[in-house]
């Protein structure tokens, strides 16, 4: 009986150790998070995990592209921590580059392997976020890749389409469409309602827009 009780006890002690990841490991996400490069370097040296998470799902890598830490993300990528595992919203650190416009990094991740195929929580490539938030140079950034610019999300909607209706119609957004429309981007696809980018343009009085979209050819 008492080595049964030992055992069980000692496996309780495993299974603890297992779900609470070793402090250092969150040392090196909460300075990641920070922008501490040199925390960062010694807690490497010292054995930190790339691959632990803190409450959030966040890896040290995706702790330094919430914080833009461009110089802490690439010290992370040259150890050679991933650039596309997800935090739990579904954000690799490449995502998270291209939702809050983080140029440098965004090109950092696309270096070291980010997978531009990579879908976000609402079925979208980076292109769709990017697009929306009128992120001009991440866009530029993300059609000199093989992203799919005609991709639509669970919304029904495209980069293009929410480059329009997410946008504001001003100079960021205008650029956008231009871009969208040069790299391949379909005018014909309507959302879910049926409703295409040069209707929601006009609906919203989106002079430049408009005309960038007649020009296409949308109808």
């Amino acid at each position: 009986m008492n080595r049964r009780i030992l055992l069980a006890a000692l496996l309780m002690l495993a299974a603890s150790a297992w779900a609470q990841p070793p402090e250092r490991d969150q040392a090196l996400i909460a300075a990641s998070g920070r922008g501490d490069t040199a925390v960062v370097q010694q807690l490497l040296k010292e054995g930190a995990s790339l691959l632990a998470r803190d409450g959030a799902g966040r890896t040290a890598l995706v702790a330094a592209a919430y914080g833009n830490h461009v110089e802490t993300a690439r010290m992370l990528l040259e150890a050679g921590a991933s650039p596309n595992v997800r935090d739990t919203v579904g954000r690799t650190a490449f995502m998270v580059s291209a939702v809050y416009g983080h140029t440098e990094l965004l090109r950092l991740t696309l270096k070291h392997g980010a997978e531009v195929h990579t879908l976000n929580q609402y079925g979208g490539t980076a292109l769709i976020p990017a697009s929306h938030y009128g992120h001009v140079e991440v866009v530029r950034e993300l059609l000199k890749t093989k992203v799919n610019v005609n991709h639509v999300n669970r919304f029904g909607w495209t980069a293009l389409i929410e480059a329009v209706i997410l946008g504001d119609g001003g100079a960021r957004h205008t650029e956008i469409v231009r871009q969208l429309l040069t790299h391949g981007a379909d005018p014909g696809i309507a959302d879910r309602d049926g409703v295409t980018p040069l209707a929601h343009a006009r609906r919203h009085g989106y002079t430049e827009i408009i005309r960038l979209l007649e020009k296409s050819g949308a109808r």
